[in-house]
C-alpha cells in the first residue's frame, strides 16, 4: 500500500481507537489497554445491539499483538449490559482481559455471569476502584486484575488498602502513574502492574551529556541537511563509528527497503537510497534507546513520527519529512533524560524544527499536538483538522510500520 493512499475497508470502522501500554515491574510491556470511542466521543458499548463492531475492532488490533515478536493481551472495557447480554465475540481468551468499569451495577446475575466466563478462562479487571464504595466489594471475589487510580486513591493511603486487599489474591496495577518517582514508591509498595504516563516525561539527570555515539549521529544528520553534502561525505563521517555503518548497510540490504542485490560499499548505498532515506533512518537509530530505556519508549517515538508524517501528507503539507522528525523527536528528551531545551542546543536542527518541539508551533507542531491528544484517546479534544477516521487509520498503519522497523533495529 502507498504511504498517501488508504485502503478502502480501513476507513470502514466507526470508532476512533488508540491503546496505552501496560507495563511490569521492569517496565517491559504486559499488555495494552484498548481506549475506543465513537466520532461523538461516546463509549463504544452505546453500540449495544452491534457485537459486529467490537469483533471487527478487536480483530484490527489483535493483529498487531499476533504480528509482534512477543505478543501481549489487550485489556478491553466493556459494560455490564454487554457482559449480560451475552454480546461478547468469541475472542481468544489468552489475549484479552474483561474490564468492568467503577459504575457497573452489582447484581447476583452479574456476578454469577462473572463466574462463567472466568471458568471459560477469561481474565476479569475491574478499573477506577474505589475503596469506600462498598457496592464494588463483592466483585474482589470474582476478579483477577485490580486497577487502583493512585491519583484518585492517593499515595498515602493505598499501602494500608494493599495490606486489606491481600487476602483476595488479586494482581494488583497501579493507574495514573505519572511520574518516575511515583513508580518507583508503587514499585515498594508491591505492585505488579503499571499504567500511565511516568515513562513520557524525562527522569531529569544534572550535568547529563549526549552519548557520544548520538553526538556522532546528529553530526550525520546535520551533514545530511547540507544542500552541498555528498554521498561521499556523508560516508567520511559515518565511517568513524564501524557499528553505525553496519547498521546502516544492514537496513539497506534488508527486505523493509528491498534492493534486489546486496549493497557492501556505504557511499553506494546512500547513493542508492537518496538522501532523504538515509536520513530518516539515520533519525530513526537517533530514536533507539541505547540506555537501557523501554523499547516502548523507541515504539512510541515512531509510531508518532509516522503518524505525524502521514497526517502531514494526508493534508498536503509542504514538508512531511519536518512533520516526521518532529514527531519521531517528540520524546529526545525522555530518552536522553535531559531537558529538551538543553538538548536541542546540542542538536543541529531546523528552528522550525525545535520550535515545534518547543512550544507545539507550526504545522508540525499543530500535527504533533493532534497525535499526542490521539495517543491518549481524549479523542474530543482533537482539532480534526481531516475526517476522524484518518486518524485511525493512520495510527493503526503507524503501529505497523513501527513494528516492521524496531524488527530491522534489533
Amino acid at each position: 500500500m502507498s504511504e498517501k493512499k488508504m485502503e478502502d475497508q480501513d476507513l470502514g470502522l466507526p470508532v476512533l481507537m488508540a491503546r496505552q501500554a501496560i507495563y511490569t515491574k521492569s517496565q517491559d510491556v504486559a499488555a495494552y489497554e484498548l481506549l475506543f470511542r465513537d466520532e461523538d466521543g461516546n463509549f463504544v458499548s452505546g453500540l449495544k445491539d452491534d457485537d459486529a463492531t467490537l469483533s471487527v475492532l478487536v480483530n484490527s488490533y489483535s493483529s498487531h499483538s499476533k504480528a509482534s515478536q512477543s505478543p501481549v493481551p489487550f485489556f478491553i472495557k466493556l459494560t455490564d449490559k454487554v457482559i449480560l447480554d451475552d454480546q461478547l465475540p468469541d475472542f481468544p481468551r489468552h489475549m484479552f482481559v474483561l474490564e468492568l468499569l467503577s459504575h457497573t451495577e452489582v447484581t447476583p446475575r452479574l456476578i454469577e455471569r462473572l463466574k462463567e466466563l472466568a471458568s471459560q478462562g477469561y481474565r476479569l479487571a475491574l478499573a477506577g476502584f474505589d475503596p469506600s464504595d462498598t457496592r464494588l466489594h463483592p466483585l474482589l471475589k470474582v476478579i483477577h486484575v485490580l486497577k487502583l487510580d493512585i491519583q484518585l486513591i492517593g499515595l498515602d493511603r493505598i499501602p494500608s488498602l494493599v495490606q486489606k486487599l491481600k487476602p483476595f489474591n488479586l494482581e494488583l496495577m497501579a493507574d495514573k502513574v505519572e511520574t518516575q518517582d511515583e513508580f518507583r514508591r508503587c514499585l515498594e509498595m508491591g505492585f505488579a502492574l503499571y499504567m500511565g504516563y511516568f515513562l513520557s516525561k524525562p527522569d531529569l539527570v544534572r550535568g547529563k551529556k549526549i552519548s557520544g555515539n548520538k553526538i556522532l549521529l546528529m553530526q550525520v544528520l546535520h551533514e545530511l541537511q547540507n544542500p552541498n553534502a555528498t554521498a561521499q561525505s556523508v560516508e567520511q563521517m559515518a565511517l568513524k563509528d564501524p557499528e553505525l555503518t553496519y547498521k546502516i548497510l544492514r537496513v539497506v540490504n534488508s527486505a523493509a527497503v528491498n534492493l534486489r542485490r546486496e549493497i557492501n560499499s556505504l557511499s553506494h548505498a546512500i547513493a542508492l537510497l537518496g538522501m532523504d532515506q538515509v536520513r530518516r533512518w539515520v533519525m530513526l537509530f537517533l530514536a533507539k534507546s541505547d540506555n537501557g530505556k523501554p523499547t516502548e519508549l523507541t515504539r512510541t517515538m515512531l509510531v508518532r513520527g509516522r503518524m505525524c508524517e502521514l497526517l502531514a501528507e494526508m493534508l498536503d503539507y509542504n514538508d512531511p519529512m519536518e512533520c516526521f522528525i518532529v514527531g519521531l523527536l517528540s520524546q529526545l528528551d525522555v530518552m536522553m533524560d535531559m531537558k529538551m531545551e538543553d538538548l536541542l542546543s546540542e542538536v543541529p536542527l531546523q528552528q522550525s524544527v525545535k520550535d515545534a518541539l518547543t512550544h507545539h508551533q507550526g504545522q508540525p507542531g499543530l500535527l504533533l499536538s493532534e497525535v499526542e491528544v490521539y495517543e491518549r484517546g481524549e479523542f474530543r479534544e482533537l482539532k480534526k483538522l481531516l475526517p476522524s477516521q484518518f486518524y485511525e487509520v493512520s495510527y493503526r498503519h503507524s503501529l505497523k510500520w513501527a513494528e516492521q522497523v524496531l524488527d530491522v533495529m534489533q
